[in-house]
C-alpha cells in the first residue's frame, strides 16, 4: 500500500509542485479582534504581504477572493472582476463544505473543488505572499506568481 503524504492539502500540493515554500506556524486566537495584523506581528511580517482567503459568491457561483488582511474584500470590484454583477461573502458553511477547511484556516491552495480564484493586484509586487497553509495556525509564504499560477487565478483591485 502507498504511503499518503502528510500534511494539508495545500502543503501537499506545493511539495508535489515542486515549489518552494517556507511554513510558519503561530498561537493567535481565531477570535481575536485584528487577527491579521496579530498573525502578521506573531510572525514578523509586514502586514501588506499577509493574506486572507474568503469564499464568496458571485452571480451564485462560488468565487475565491484572495486580500490583504490589511483591508477588506471589495465585493463590486470582485464581481466585475468575475464578470459578474453581483457579490456577496458565502455561507460558512458552503465555504466549508466547497474548500475542504475550516473557517480560519481555508487556504487558497488545494481546495476540495477548485473554484474561480481572483487575488488582490498588490500580490505581484511582493517578493513572498504569506496565506494560510491549509489549518488554523498555519501560513504558508511562497512567490506570488506560484500562487497565482498553482490556483489559475485572475489578478485586479478587490480590495477597499
Amino acid at each position: 500500500m502507498a504511503k499518503k503524504a502528510s500534511g494539508t492539502p495545500a502543503t501537499v500540493l506545493l511539495s508535489s509542485a515542486k515549489v518552494a515554500h517556507e511554513l510558519h506556524p503561530y498561537e493567535v486566537s481565531p477570535d481575536s479582534p485584528h487577527y491579521g495584523a496579530l498573525v502578521a506581528a506573531a510572525l514578523g511580517v509586514p502586514p501588506g504581504s499577509l493574506f486572507k482567503t474568503l469564499i464568496a459568491e458571485v452571480d451564485g457561483a462560488l468565487t475565491v477572493a484572495v486580500v490583504p488582511v490589511t483591508g477588506e474584500l471589495d465585493l463590486k470590484a470582485l464581481a466585475a472582476a468575475s464578470g459578474g454583477k453581483k457579490a456577496a461573502l458565502a455561507d460558512r458553511a458552503a465555504a466549508e463544505r466547497s474548500s475542504g477547511y475550516v473557517r480560519g484556516g481555508i487556504s487558497p491552495l488545494g481546495q476540495r473543488k477548485r473554484l474561480p480564484t481572483v487575488i488582490d493586484d498588490s500580490a505581484p509586487g511582493l517578493e513572498l505572499i504569506y496565506v494560510s497553509a491549509g489549518r488554523r495556525g498555519l501560513q504558508v509564504s511562497l512567490p506570488p506568481a506560484d500562487l497565482i499560477r498553482l490556483t489559475g487565478a485572475s489578478v485586479a483591485r478587490i480590495r477597499t
